[in-house]
């Protein structure tokens, strides 16, 4: 009989303090990522974070942009479907899930004025958001087919996401009597309406 040994690939401390930076932005918000909570999670002190990153910002920074690669890599693939319309349901769908999943990481990257977020339409339009790329891309396809109005495919992305967005917003400030599973019903129906109003 052999016994096989499983090794498991050994995290870098670059990596060891994004996954603790992680951790706490998910229980507790960005106010309870700093170096020092940081430090204790990884047992380093909080200067040796400085040799990785340069500050908090530029750690909190560094989380959302490898959380945004995530979903785009699941917006991605649900695009994919053969039906381009409902490969965008799909992919919108997602983004209710990575609120519902990362609540305080979603606050922090669409909810919070940052200085370094992207801009509409400029950085959008250069391709810098990996998420948005999808939704872009998947309009303008359906567009080429015949399936959507000819308009401007951006354009008609950022509507799409700030009905998203807003209607998730207002979910998470209260202001909808619903359980998880009566606003993920009633957020599909709205998009499904918007859909209705690009469709040839």
């Amino acid at each position: 009989m052999h016994v096989y040994t499983v090794y498991m690939p050994r995290l870098s401390t670059p990596e060891k303090i994004l996954r603790a930076a992680r951790k706490l932005m998910d229980s507790g918000g960005a106010d309870a990522v700093s170096m020092r909570r940081v430090a204790e999670a990884v047992g380093i002190t909080p200067m040796a974070i400085y040799r990785h990153f340069p500050n908090r910002e530029a750690l909190l920074k560094r989380i959302s942009d490898d959380s945004f690669a995530s979903v785009a890599q699941g917006w991605e693939k649900r695009s994919k479907h053969r039906d381009v319309y409902k490969g965008l349901l799909k992919s919108l769908e997602q983004y209710l899930d990575y609120a519902q999943t990362h609540p305080n990481l979603f606050d922090h990257a669409f909810s919070v004025r940052r200085d370094d977020a992207r801009r509409f339409p400029e950085d959008f339009r250069d391709r810098q958001s990996p998420t948005f790329n999808v939704i872009a891309d998947k309009l303008a396809e359906g567009m080429e087919r015949g399936l959507f109005r000819r308009a401007d495919p951006w354009d008609v992305a950022m509507t799409l996401w700030g009905l998203g967005h807003g209607l998730i917003a207002l979910y998470r400030a209260g202001r909808f009597n619903y359980d998880e599973k009566q606003f993920r019903a009633f957020y599909l129906k709205s998009l499904e309406t918007a859909f209705d109003g690009i469709k040839q």
